[in-house]
């Protein structure tokens, strides 16, 4: 009687432990299906996954489309012949192969002439970059280069330069369209050359100040042989305008995660007397569009900005 008492009750547990293990699996089995309905059959994502996720680079260093967007400097202004555009010879999207533009750099000469536009204006401020963004964005490019605002510092009189905050709003409104119209265009935004030291090398050439009387940069080249303190002053105010605006450059498109300045590249590039037009002695040469499609280059296809 006590050892049928015994196996009933070991028999007893045998069927308890049993009926636990085939209640887990079915509860386990619940919990897997109920993951497949929920992801797919995959397993969440480990933190690490999500981080590297979020993180994932959006700069793509091939677009294989640029428009470019600007002033004088970006239509070759003076570069070819006295007082007119060279575009041919454009820094951005020129097709010479004395300059080998930051287009053909990219995309191949054959490429950049049909995947390649220059809506930039000889005379372009600020104020008139919304327009040009605007109709660069019909050609829905995936990269948009900028070059603008010297003529913003290179006014009448150092009063009549852009203010600063006015620049900024430009500037701004001009990001926001074309992120509105573009969201994912890249847009490369160089810095301002450095006016002053341009002043510096020009004022050399009889030839080249005799152009700037006609109206060139008055505010920086006007009086040019003048070294006294009032000249001296007017020239500093424009340079210390121009060292603002590139702030403001930087810091505008540091909010935009598909935006990319040149680091001051521009602004810091020593041009010599072969860097400059030999009709104005001011605006960039052959060889002066060439360096600025050679800094363009970099700064695109750097790994990281």
């Amino acid at each position: 009687m006590g050892r049928g008492t015994d196996r009933g009750t070991r028999h007893g547990r045998r069927r308890a432990r049993a009926a636990l293990a085939v209640l887990t699996t079915a509860v386990l089995g619940a919990g897997v299906a109920g993951c497949d309905a929920a992801g797919g059959g995959s397993p969440a994502p480990s933190d690490s996954a999500s981080k590297r996720a979020r993180t994932a680079p959006v700069w793509d260093t091939s677009p294989e489309s640029v428009a470019a967007v600007g002033d004088s400097i970006t239509r070759g202004f003076d570069a070819c012949a006295v007082l007119s555009d060279c575009p041919e010879v454009s820094w951005a999207t020129g097709g010479s192969t004395e300059v080998d533009s930051l287009a053909v750099r990219l995309l191949g000469r054959a490429d950049a002439a049909e995947h390649s536009w220059n809506y930039a204006v000889t005379g372009a401020r600020m104020a008139d970059l919304t327009a040009q963004v605007t109709r660069a964005a019909k050609r829905e490019p995936e990269l948009v280069a900028v070059m603008a605002g010297a003529n913003d510092a290179c006014r009448s009189t150092t009063s009549a330069m852009t203010p600063v905050a006015d620049f900024r709003a430009q500037f701004e409104e001009a990001m926001a369209t074309l992120r509105a119209k573009l969201p994912k265009a890249q847009v490369y935004v160089s810095s301002i050359p450095d006016l002053k030291r341009l002043w510096s090398q020009g004022r050399t050439n009889p030839l080249g100040k005799q152009v700037w009387k006609l109206g060139i940069c008055p505010s920086m080249l006007g009086d040019a042989d003048s070294l006294d303190s009032a000249a001296t002053l007017r020239r500093n105010t424009v340079r210390d305008r121009v060292a603002d605006y590139n702030e403001v450059l930087r810091e505008v498109c540091a909010k935009d995660r598909r935006c990319r300045t040149d680091d001051g590249a521009v602004h810091a590039f020593r041009f010599g007397t072969d860097q400059l037009s030999h009709w104005d002695w001011f605006h960039p040469s052959v060889d002066g569009q060439a360096r600025l499609a050679e800094i363009a280059y970099r700064a695109v296809t750097a790994k990281s900005p």
